[in-house]
């Protein structure tokens, strides 16, 4: 049985893949993205991977350098930026380099491994950002005091983001839908242009549990916490007002983000899934995979940019050179659970930069050295 499906010959690219090596290329759609198109999508996926990776190798190394970062709360946000670098490493190069190629370069078992690889990690991105949104929320409005030391709770939510991203994974696999080539040929995914009960229900279940779901957590949340920071504002409007002007941008920010990167790419599937054949092209298909992987790269910018305390240390770490550590001060979050403030200062104290995070600094002439001081009020 023959099925045609935006231009794909999907019997005759079965076929060419079960009999081809795992380095055979897979056969290309007709009407595909030309020359001019691949340059293009050759060019995003470059930026992407070089970006992605410094990006998130940058929070993965001011994490390990400062041991005042090892809070339960950061702990969710490493896991967004291991899961973000996990993409760049095992799958946006494969799709640079078919780009270049013009052609899928890995056979069937290499597309497979690359639907279920950026499947799995993604969906483990958007879960952590759902249940950081939720940490937050927590914070704010349901606890007193923040637990800095306690990580069973945190380990256990990094933990079930990705047994939850493996439930949904897996199945393609077990023979609920399946993984194979995508959009222009350059990417694989879920075969989401398959119109069986099953390739269907599986869409829609991902949809719904994977991306609209953790949509609707994180505007729950963030709505809530920023109402209570207004609330607070009234009582006190001058003391209040830049902390609520930072909460309004925070979370118009990660909303934001979240759509746009991932929501087109939602909406893609279930109009490849839902209406008639032929609606989503090649070309058209391949925006919303690249915005998909943008988000590797805005995600440590925004994550990172709204949290004091890894902002206080990206400045340290600069100011310091990549040798050195800072000295950062952390207290207790506050009995309200605001934001942390951030205090940076100059003056003739002692050295700002020394080489033990949790030793005594240098007794050297104070002369020789600027000095930086940050001191960081931590609420998670």
């Amino acid at each position: 049985m023959v099925v045609h499906t935006r231009g794909w010959n999907f019997s005759t690219a079965d076929s060419a893949l079960s009999n081809s090596s795992s380095n055979a290329p897979v056969p290309q759609p007709p009407g595909g993205l030309g020359g001019t198109g691949h340059s293009v999508a050759a060019l995003c996926l470059g930026l992407i991977l070089v970006l992605g990776v410094v990006n998130n190798s940058l929070v993965l190394v001011i994490f390990a350098k400062f041991r005042c970062l090892w809070t339960p709360i950061n702990v969710i946000l490493v896991n967004i930026s291991v899961s973000d670098i996990l993409v760049c490493v095992f799958g946006t190069p494969f799709s640079f380099a078919a780009s270049l190629r013009g052609q899928w370069l890995i056979g069937k078992h290499g597309c497979q491994w690359y639907g279920f690889a950026n499947s799995l990690f993604g969906i483990v991105s958007l879960v952590s950002l759902s249940i950081l949104s939720y940490e937050r929320y927590n914070t704010v409005l349901r606890s007193t005091q923040a637990d800095v030391s306690d990580f069973r709770k945190a380990w256990l939510c990094v933990g079930g983001s990705w047994l939850y991203s493996l439930l949904w994974t897996l199945p393609p696999f077990l023979g609920w839908s399946s993984y194979g080539p995508e959009g222009a040929g350059i990417s694989c995914s879920v075969q989401w242009h398959l119109r069986s009960a099953a390739s269907v229900s599986y869409v829609l279940c991902l949809f719904i549990f994977c991306l609209l779901l953790p949509l609707l957590l994180m505007v729950y949340c963030y709505s809530r916490i920023f109402i209570a920071i207004r609330g607070v504002g009234k009582i006190n409007a001058l003391s209040a007002q830049r902390r609520e002007q930072h909460i309004l941008v925070m979370v118009l920010s990660m909303v934001s983000c979240y759509l746009l990167c991932w929501m087109p790419y939602g909406v893609t599937a279930l109009l490849a899934t839902f209406g008639r054949s032929g609606l989503v092209t090649p070309v058209a298909s391949m925006v919303p995979s690249i915005l998909a992987k943008f988000s590797t790269v805005v995600n440590p910018v925004i994550y990172v940019f709204f949290n004091s305390q890894f902002y206080a240390c990206l400045v340290g770490f600069v100011k310091c050179g990549g040798e050195a550590r800072h000295r950062i001060n952390t207290r207790d979050s506050n009995r309200d659970g605001n934001p942390p403030s951030l205090h940076v200062s100059r003056g003739a104290v002692e050295p700002a930069c020394f080489g033990d995070p949790g030793g005594t600094p240098p007794r050297v002439p104070l002369k020789d050295y600027h000095t930086l001081t940050l001191v960081v009020h931590y609420n998670p």
